[in-house]
């Protein structure tokens, strides 16, 4: 019967919780990510210590990520597409992979004048939580599960916007290795916008179709 309720919950429209659940828990992992990258450029947490914890904190993304492969491996029906919440699930693990390269390269590099990627990692923390909401709103089959995907997708639009401006800083003056240490860095923020963008993209094509 409980097997029942959930297919029927499914099949109208609503996120299957176990589903849901993998997803939260990715996007979790990926907050926490953000959050100590943040952390890290303020000085709040040495670079050693921060490239350590990301370690972990990518780790618990892996397992929420095996776990929603799994459910979808064994999901008879699926709210959204397959594929849509499959690319999700792997856009969302792009983010936290990036951010990882992010605290990886500044612990490597040891760049100055950290606080200057605080801005775009802000950013990140609004994509992110804009994604939960839509996570949510699919999992409640909320109407403003669109608004929501909307909102994460320009927050990844303004973290590419802001790393252009910052390559044109770097650009205007001249080009020594610690200008090309922190054009990586700013790149792999970059990189972290475009897969929330691509994360919206899943959530918003997926509920078009339903």
């Amino acid at each position: 019967m409980r097997r029942l309720r959930r297919m029927f919950g499914m099949m109208r429209g609503r996120m299957d919780t176990s589903l849901a659940d993998a997803l939260i828990g990715q996007l979790d992992a990926t907050r926490e990510g953000a959050w100590l990258a943040i952390a890290m450029s303020g000085g709040e947490i040495g670079r050693t210590k921060a490239h350590q914890a990301m370690r972990e904190i990518e780790h618990r993304g892996d397992t929420c990520r095996a776990r929603l492969v799994a459910e979808l491996a064994g999901a008879l029906v699926t709210p959204i597409d397959r594929e849509d919440l499959f690319r999700l699930s792997r856009s969302i693990d792009d983010i936290l992979d990036s951010l990882r390269d992010f605290v990886r390269e500044s612990h490597l590099y040891r760049v100055r004048g950290r606080q200057r990627f605080a801005p775009m990692l802000d950013q990140v923390i609004v994509g992110v939580d804009a994604l939960e909401k839509s996570v949510r709103d699919l999992a409640t089959r909320s109407s403003a599960v669109g608004h929501d995907a909307l909102e994460a997708k320009k927050a990844g639009g303004t973290i590419r916007r802001m790393y252009q401006y910052e390559i044109a800083r770097i650009l205007s003056s001249d080009i020594t290795a610690e200008a090309l240490r922190e054009r990586e860095l700013v790149r792999r923020l970059e990189i972290v916008g475009t897969a929330i963008g691509e994360a919206a993209d899943a959530i918003a094509d997926g509920a078009m179709k339903r």
